[in-house]
């Protein structure tokens, strides 16, 4: 259970730069996000995970969401949103930074064995997510995520 512990940073904990994002599409007029899910948990996730040395953090944002979503064919948005919290072993403290990425891609193929497809899923009908913070930002978010991506789609 995540609960306000997880945000709360214990002294001495070292520090963690992770990277990550939303992935959205247009279809009928609705913006999608897709979520994903790692194997033996139940609860979705956005994709994302650390920044290696020498990638930029929107750099390791896109290899994360293909490694994690399975999509490769991202176009950057904005930069959306930095949380920081503990990791899932409560052994970092992690800064993570968010951005939107729109694709047309509708079928994904994550790179990293641990995690399934994606699933989409309109905004306005999100799951609970594992960790709040993540559904928190879309939903702070939402408007300037619907309108950036009805923006790029109708552009394009």
């Amino acid at each position: 259970m995540i609960d306000s512990s997880w945000y709360v940073r214990p002294e001495g904990v070292p520090d963690r730069l992770a990277a990550g994002g939303i992935v959205a599409r247009l279809e009928d007029d609705k913006v999608l996000i897709a979520l994903g899910q790692q194997d033996g948990y139940t609860d979705f996730v956005l994709p994302k995970g650390g920044v290696d040395p020498g990638e930029s953090i929107r750099e390791a944002a896109q290899r994360e969401i293909h490694e994690e979503a399975g999509f490769d064919q991202l176009t950057w948005l904005a930069d959306l949103d930095v949380k920081s919290r503990l990791n899932g072993a409560k052994t970092k403290w992690v800064t993570q930074h968010y951005f939107l990425f729109y694709t047309e891609q509708i079928e994904s193929k994550p790179t990293d064995p641990r995690h399934a497809p994606s699933v989409w899923f309109a905004i306005d009908e999100l799951p609970s997510l594992c960790w709040p913070e993540q559904l928190e930002m879309i939903v702070s978010n939402r408007k300037k995520i619907e309108e950036l991506v009805k923006q790029h789609a109708q552009s394009h």
